[in-house]
């Protein structure tokens, strides 16, 4: 006779979820992961692969509306909560308009709600009540050049910027790299440093370049997913000025 089977369980908390379009070449999929809570997916997809070194090109094709809206609909079986397009450059190349152009490509294939790295970091700025800005980033020259255009339309002055040049496998760059740029390109007439690419890793430096230089240390990956999140209505795990600041607005009777 069978016997009564007895299992000792609990059931999975429910899954909320994020949808995540990034770069063909985007590595850094674990460090997205450590800003969520446990009882956030991330339904990451990526964009079509190509050639073209990191350029303005390459930025642009990043953008691509075609390839932005088929992703877009890859990670929505799942229902996410959000759409996040997680690529800064191809967020800021075509200024505001190519942004908001993105979001609403994004919202026109399904999304809920969309957001993207260039969007989130204008979002966080203004939390902060930043308004000149210090940028480190892993572009030649002519790719900064857009970053500081597009800043200047959201009315935000850059004082200082300097970029590695790379051409690729910016993945591979190193805490220690990006700390001597950080360095580097820090100002006294900046209320705040950014460090610009989804695909430089950063997540353990930030709470200790704030305490080395006495500012608001902002990342990529910390503003993409912490307006993915503040979108559901959730608080990114992690460290930094941003978040605090956050969560002190969001305590109730907080000015």
């Amino acid at each position: 006779m069978p016997t009564e089977l007895s299992v000792g369980y609990a059931e999975p908390a429910h899954q909320h979820g994020i949808g995540v379009v990034a770069p063909f070449d985007f590595a850094l999929d674990r460090e997205l992961w450590r800003w969520v809570p446990e009882d956030v997916s991330l339904y990451l997809t990526r964009l079509p692969f190509f050639t073209t070194p990191v350029t303005v090109e390459m930025a642009v094709a990043c953008g691509d509306r075609r390839a932005v809206r088929r992703a877009t609909r890859d990670v929505l079986t799942p229902e996410p909560a959000v759409v996040a397009y997680a690529c800064t450059s191809g967020s800021f190349v075509d200024g505001v308009a190519g942004e908001e152009a993105l979001r609403r490509t994004m919202e026109g294939a399904g999304a809920r709600v969309a957001c993207t790295t260039s969007g989130a970091l204008i979002d966080a700025l203004n939390v902060l009540g930043v308004s000149r800005l210090a940028i480190a980033t892993p572009y030649v020259e002519p790719v900064n050049r857009r970053l500081v255009g597009y800043l200047a339309e959201n009315e935000v002055q850059t004082v200082s910027s300097q970029g590695l040049g790379l051409l690729g496998h910016i993945w591979r760059v190193t805490y220690a790299e990006i700390v001597e740029i950080v360095r580097a390109v820090d100002d006294d007439e900046a209320d705040a440093l950014f460090i610009s690419c989804t695909n430089l890793p950063s997540y353990d430096l930030i709470e200790p370049l704030e305490q080395a230089i006495g500012k608001p240390v902002l990342t990529a990956n910390q503003v993409t997913m912490w307006a993915a999140l503040r979108a559901m209505g959730r608080e990114a795990v992690g460290g930094g000025r941003l978040l605090h600041a956050e969560a002190h607005h969001l305590e109730p009777g907080a000015a």
